[in-house]
């Protein structure tokens, strides 16, 4: 008899912490899943801005920011992993005549199902320093990791609510209200769920 737990994929997800959550880096935090497999998992938190706007860190890189759109944006505390590294969470860009099929632009690429990608390499931020660019762009410091197994026992604790990713909480919604429309996905409203862990 098989007794192993049946795998979940959570890429292309939102991770909603319950409120029982203590850890302050995950407290009330709307976690966005780039990639989840058997060996593990990492997101971006795309709720909990720093004190820095994508200004200050262009200075910080030496690049002038050609994007007016950008320029008071927070960058993101995306988790407590690598905090010293840059994510840069952004729509999918096609190119008019592909470099070959399915090749990323950027030289350190994940392409995530549901139209995003995320890249880690300077030529992104290069690129929109001259004013191009992706349109929507999300910036972090450091990710969120879980080794194998660790996010599906977090679920399995209560710790979390799963629910499909909605690109309108990242990138048009004001952060301060991203955890609540993340709830209201799953048609819930934070008043509704209590601190308390337990099963229906």
């Amino acid at each position: 008899m098989n007794t192993e737990t049946p795998s979940i994929n959570l890429t292309h997800h939102f991770l909603i912490a319950m409120p029982g959550m203590q850890d302050g880096t995950f407290n009330k935090s709307v976690v966005y899943m780039c990639e989840h497999s058997e060996r593990g998992a990492l997101g971006l938190v795309i709720n909990k801005p720093s004190e820095m706007t994508m200004k200050g860190l262009f200075e910080k890189v030496d690049l002038p920011l050609g994007r007016l759109d950008l320029t008071l944006c927070p960058v993101f505390q995306g988790g407590p992993v690598h905090t010293e590294r840059g994510f840069v969470l952004h729509e999918s860009i096609v190119l008019e005549e592909p470099l070959k099929p399915n090749d990323p632009i950027y030289a350190s690429t994940l392409s995530i199902p549901g139209g995003l990608e995320m890249t880690t390499s300077r030529d992104v931020l290069e690129a929109l320093s001259t004013g191009a660019g992706p349109k929507k762009v999300l910036i972090s410091l450091g990710y969120a990791a879980w080794a194998q197994g660790q996010l599906e026992s977090e679920i399995a604790e209560n710790a979390w609510l799963t629910v499909d990713a909605d690109l309108q909480v990242i990138f048009d919604t004001p952060v301060a209200q991203r955890y609540d429309k993340a709830l209201s996905l799953l048609g819930l409203e934070s008043w509704m769920i209590s601190p308390d862990a337990g099963h229906a």
